[in-house]
């Protein structure tokens, strides 16, 4: 079966208003581009993960709507402009989109990664390149962290370089449960995963089981519970953002043991020095490494 796209370039007021009246109108998904995109005038829309925009457009956007073949393509525009209260028709154009084995083309996309010395992480649907190697099998979901985002790099490769072996480590913020998992294959003893996210633990267990993982894992409030504050670990390691890692940095550095290590990420280069200065009075932070402009920052608490 094939479709066809119906491509509209509208202003930023009305982008938003008539991706919703598309989809009443008809269409089976929307999104919305930057009609400038491959030009000098492209905008990046997106800051920080997790960071938002208020509003999901562009001066100049470009509104994609799917729709089925033999749908009246024309009906589904004017209703929407007339929904919206648009008082023409705004101009369009067709896109043909054939056929396609979608879930290959979308595996097709994902190759394995490698980072640092020995670690891969590698799809379901394909074979560990090196099967000696430190091997995650993670597919990508909804979960932040499959170790293509420079912030989960950076932590997997101070993990490697200080194995935590018979090790405590907690990983505040774990999304995917990359960070963990990689603790746990490296040798720690006891491994504890943290997120605010309820989707993301169910994510990080699934994870943890198909790598024959034993790791907690659980919302700040059970942890709270089950791990009272003078509970200490030998690493805590923490990829979040800028803003929340200063509001955290009492608790944070208060659950590193004496003689333990601290490890954040999430942080762009030019805030590292702020990050740094909300953690100095309990522990003295550096640049560990940077890549691709994120650094991570570490230090260890005096023994």
């Amino acid at each position: 079966m094939a479709w066809i796209e119906i491509v509209i370039e509208v202003a930023r007021a009305h982008a938003e208003q008539l991706s919703d009246a598309l989809m009443d109108s008809g269409a089976l998904s929307v999104s919305v581009e930057d009609a400038d995109e491959g030009t000098e005038d492209e905008k990046p829309l997106f800051g920080e993960p997790g960071m938002e925009p208020d509003e999901a457009a562009w001066d100049r956007s470009r509104v994609v709507a799917l729709a089925e073949t033999d749908s009246d393509h024309a009906t589904i525009v004017a209703e929407a402009a007339a929904s919206i209260g648009l008082a023409n028709t705004p101009e369009y154009s067709i896109r043909r989109v054939e056929e396609q084995d979608w879930v290959r083309l979308t595996q097709s996309q994902f190759d394995p990664i490698h980072i640092g010395k020995n670690i891969w992480v590698v799809p379901s649907w394909h074979d560990a390149p090196d099967a000696n190697a430190l091997i995650l099998e993670l597919d990508p979901g909804l979960a932040f962290g499959t170790g293509s985002h420079p912030t989960t790099r950076l932590c997997m490769e101070w993990l490697e370089e200080h194995a935590p072996k018979d090790l405590t480590v907690l990983d505040y913020g774990c999304g995917s449960g990359i960070l963990a998992m990689v603790a746990k294959k490296l040798g720690a003893r006891q491994v504890i995963g943290v997120d605010i996210d309820p989707q993301a633990i169910e994510s990080a267990q699934y994870n943890a089981e198909r790598n024959q993982c034993d790791i907690d894992y659980a919302l700040p409030a059970e942890f709270g519970v089950a791990h009272p504050a003078t509970e200490k670990f030998d690493v805590v390691v923490a990829n979040i953002l800028s803003s929340p890692l200063k509001l955290m940095a009492p608790m944070l550095a208060g659950r590193v043991a004496a003689g333990g290590s601290l490890i954040l990420s999430g942080v762009l280069a030019r805030q590292a020095e702020e990050v740094a200065a909300a953690y100095a009075p309990f522990i003295q932070l550096s640049v560990w490494a940077e890549h691709e402009g994120w650094v991570a920052l570490s230090g260890q608490l005096a023994g």
